[in-house]
């Protein structure tokens, strides 16, 4: 299903407008979209008509994003239109999977529903301004019984896309096995360690030897049985004082050598030499260490129920979305 090349030269033409720099002058509200085409037909779906501003609706959100990452006009064009495509198949699924709700004449949405998604919209969207809101549907020449039937709309629209995810959520251990053992490249991780860290703040006229003499009293607390939590948590100068000098786990290649090197030397338990900086003096202590290498699949068996999940829930959607496509009338313009 591709977008008509008439609705899509016409609104790529009126669109680009939008990007050359004589606009600049014009209002920041102003897309370029001539808005004697605002009651124009982009596609027809069974009985229910899209028309050209439901998609100057959805496109003016992300128009800046477009403006930013095009380089040049030809570039613009061809991420408008392929963004139009995007939208005017969205708009169409959004019809299909709301009829295809209604096809079993005992499914409905309860009207408290409504009303508390309608109120949390007055708040969130017009700040609970009546005006406001009433000035929004004559802008759209909306009706608010036509406002409410969108929102039910909306609503049928999310519930029918979490039953398809919540269909596919459960994943079985012999696919994550089978993933885990085709993709181990991608679970490849670096050497890493635990680190905590105290840092002292060079004072005004401090020398090296000043700050080194500061850092070997904590060292010397630490010997003598201090954990080296409670030292920073006491000592610490940098942001991670609440936290007992925690900085989760590094990988060697995200430190400069005059931490990663000392920092990698150490066991777990252990504490380095002060290391002098030009803003002061650090103590790095190694909570923990992990090898390079792939780590073992329960390690990762989260991170791969997950990847697999989305992947049938995307193609559960669109093996649904065809079905829809394929027995519904779709006309585009």
């Amino acid at each position: 299903m591709t977008l008509g090349r008439s609705l899509t030269s016409r609104l790529v033409f009126l669109f680009s407008v939008a990007f050359m720099p004589a606009l600049t002058a014009q209002s920041a509200n102003d897309d370029g979209l001539d808005l004697r085409f605002a009651n124009g037909i982009a596609a027809v779906v069974e009985d229910r008509v899209i028309t050209v501003d439901d998609i100057r609706r959805e496109l003016a959100p992300v128009l800046p994003q477009i403006r930013r990452e095009s380089r040049n006009a030809k570039e613009f064009q061809d991420n408008l239109e392929q963004a139009q495509n995007d939208i005017v198949r969205k708009l169409v699924d959004r019809v299909l999977i709301v009829k295809d709700f209604y096809k079993d004449e005992r499914r409905s949405i309860p009207a408290s529903y409504i009303d508390n998604a309608i109120a949390e919209q007055m708040t969130t969207q017009f700040g609970g301004d009546r005006a406001k809101f009433l000035a929004y549907l004559r802008a759209r020449g909306f009706t608010f019984r036509d406002y409410r039937k969108e929102v039910e709309e909306d609503l049928v629209y999310g519930y029918q896309r979490n039953q398809q995810r919540r269909s596919q959520s459960v994943v079985s251990p012999a696919k994550v096995e089978s993933y885990y053992e085709a993709n181990q490249q991608k679970f490849f991780e670096e050497e890493q360690s635990h680190l905590r860290l105290i840092q002292l703040l060079r004072k005004d006229g401090e020398t090296d030897a000043e700050l080194t003499a500061r850092a070997n009293d904590i060292l010397a607390k630490f010997k003598a049985g201090t954990s080296f939590e409670d030292l920073a948590k006491e000592y610490t100068d940098d942001a991670s004082k609440t936290r007992g000098g925690d900085w989760g786990w590094q990988k060697r290649g995200d430190l400069k050598a005059d931490f990663s090197d000392p920092l990698f030397a150490l066991k777990p338990g252990q504490v380095s030499a002060p290391i002098v900086q030009s803003e002061g003096v650090y103590l790095l202590y190694c909570e923990a260490h992990k090898d390079a290498g792939v780590p073992p699949i329960d390690e990762v068996r989260d991170q791969i129920e997950l990847v697999l999940s989305e992947q049938m829930t995307r193609e559960s959607i669109e093996k649904w979305l065809e079905r829809l496509r394929r027995d519904a009338y779709v006309r585009l313009y």
